[in-house]
């Protein structure tokens, strides 16, 4: 039997490097493409305008995760009421990747179209929890949700699942509010969501906030949040502008340590906010 020559061994491992590397291409491409579209699919949802008022500045800033599929499901949303008041939310899915996206569309999409039968945030957030679990989906969204009076500074909040949100007073006081939350959305029927009502005060700032901004494996939560809590005292005394402070606050997520997505929203107040 004659012996195969070295040369056809040769182009053979040549064919099958060049195979594989065309597959690994074709894989490249695919996963791309799949996180462009989660991506476009998450900014796509994301509200385009924010709502306006006298004295009311809205701030936001949102990084995605494009750590080959790492992508998340993060959310913030802005936008006015029926009875003239502003809606305010932030949020995040469980999971990274495109479902995670996807799901969020519909967390979002669900919450504003209630918030137009009730704009109370508990009964709000419950409303939603219980169309998520109608979906069948297995996935599930942590939330805030606000709703603030921007002629008097009076605002109402409940939390589903979500880390607290940071304020702080133009005379140099912050910290991290203390409510009682519920359960995140999507997992049991019939929660009840307390709501907890605050004051946003002339020169005052609310920072909402998604875990990717404070939480990661070279941060803990707690000390995140203490330094979101640091630059919103600062940024109140100083009356820097809510733009400036929700671009600082970002900044500060590449200390936490992965790639994830992170959203912040800042509200303040500078008009006649009256008792």
């Amino acid at each position: 039997m004659p012996r195969k020559r070295p040369t056809d061994d040769g182009d053979e491992l040549l064919a099958r490097l060049g195979s594989l590397t065309a597959q690994a291409r074709e894989r490249a491409e695919l996963q791309r493409t799949q996180v462009e579209l989660a991506i476009a699919l998450q900014r796509g949802m994301l509200p385009r305008d924010l709502p306006t008022a006298p004295g009311l500045h809205l701030a936001v800033r949102y990084a995605p995760a494009c750590y080959g599929l790492n992508v998340g499901g993060d959310w913030y949303d802005a936008f006015p009421l029926p009875d003239g008041r502003i809606g305010l939310a932030i949020g995040d899915v469980q999971g990274h990747n495109i479902e995670a996206a996807a799901f969020m569309g519909q967390v979002r999409a669900g919450l504003r179209a209630l918030a137009f039968a009730t704009g109370e945030p508990g009964e709000l957030l419950a409303r939603t929890n219980d169309l998520l679990l109608s979906l069948g989906s297995e996935l599930f969204a942590t939330c805030t949700f606000m709703r603030l009076d921007p002629a008097t500074g009076a605002m109402e909040s409940a939390r589903a699942g979500h880390i607290p949100f940071v304020w702080a007073t133009a005379d140099g006081k912050s910290g991290v509010v203390d409510d009682e939350g519920g359960p995140p959305l999507g997992i049991q029927r019939g929660i009840d969501y307390p709501v907890t009502r605050h004051r946003l005060t002339t020169g005052g700032l609310f920072v909402l906030l998604t875990d990717g901004v404070v939480e990661g494996p070279s941060l803990a939560v707690e000390d995140g949040l203490e330094q979101v809590t640091r630059l919103a005292g600062i940024a109140a005394v100083a009356g820097l502008e809510s733009h400036a402070l929700a671009a600082a606050v970002i900044k500060g997520a590449e200390s936490v340590g992965h790639e994830d997505d992170a959203a912040v929203l800042v509200v303040g107040l500078d008009g006649p906010a009256r008792p």
